[in-house]
């Protein structure tokens, strides 16, 4: 099998260990991976603040850079990030189709249909709950909001982090509640964005778990900024390093922990 994978802006310039991670995960799993070297945003950020004529260059490149996989060159296309996958199902369409681009948003919508967020992929695609991780820590789940309530992964990620060998899976307190992030909700919305933070991270220090994980850098990059400011010492990992590594060859990134600040 052969996929395209789709590392998203944020992950590709500022937290490139999640796209290492999956690539290394997916081959360990057989699967060749391609890195189309045009990709860019998916256009995401402009859409939901209503820029929707400058987003169209974005759809456009994106489903100018991902149609291979209807011609079969790929057989899917695999993103780590639940929140983008959303993006790229229910809003490239809608968008182009409000801008007058038909054909642009049946094309993007054929390529949406064989998008897959990466727990999806492993689970549902690869029937795979079980991918030799080695992962001797104790850990909580953070599942975002939009891998819950636009890409619905439901709880793929928790199948799959079930079976990872060593691990210590404690359930996080409220764990459906939004962490505050939201994009530019947490600079419009500055206190309102803090006060929910502060309330993830109560629950997050309370489990006593060394390592959060969530499946989109995003949030991650908010909740470990405010777990490193308040000393917590609980590091924030995306799923995908957590799966990467196996007992006989660990998964080493140039930087395992978000860093606050960033």
């Amino acid at each position: 099998m052969k996929v395209a994978l789709f590392a998203t802006c944020i992950a590709d310039s500022m937290f490139p260990q999640a796209p290492q991670a999956t690539m290394r995960l997916l081959e360990r799993l057989g699967i060749t991976v391609d890195f189309p070297q045009s990709q860019a945003c998916c256009g995401q950020m402009h859409i939901n603040t209503g820029y929707y004529p400058e987003a169209m260059p974005l759809i456009k490149n994106h489903v100018d850079t991902f149609s291979p996989v209807l011609d079969g060159e790929w057989d899917a296309i695999v993103v780590p990030s639940g929140s983008c996958t959303g993006s790229i199902r229910h809003q490239q369409e809608m968008v182009a189709k409000a801008e007058g681009f038909d054909g642009l948003a049946r094309t993007a919508a054929e390529i949406a249909s064989k998008t897959y967020e990466l727990s999806e992929f492993l689970v549902d695609v690869l029937g795979k709950t079980d991918v030799g991780a080695y992962f001797p820590h104790r850990v909580t789940y953070h599942p975002t909001c939009h891998s819950l309530r636009v890409a619905r992964v439901g709880d793929r990620p928790y199948q799959l982090l079930r079976e990872v060998q060593g691990i210590d899976l404690v359930d996080l307190p409220e764990a459906e509640s939004c962490c505050g992030f939201g994009g530019t909700f947490s600079l419009k919305n500055a206190e309102t964005s803090a006060s929910m933070l502060a309330d993830k991270m109560t629950n997050i220090k309370s489990t006593g778990a060394e390592v959060l994980v969530a499946g989109d850098y995003s949030c991650l990059m908010h909740i470990a900024g405010g777990l490193a400011r308040n000393r917590a010492g609980v590091r924030a990992m995306h799923l995908a390093e957590v799966l990467a590594g196996t007992q006989d060859q660990p998964w080493v990134a140039p930087s395992t922990t978000v860093k606050a600040g960033v």
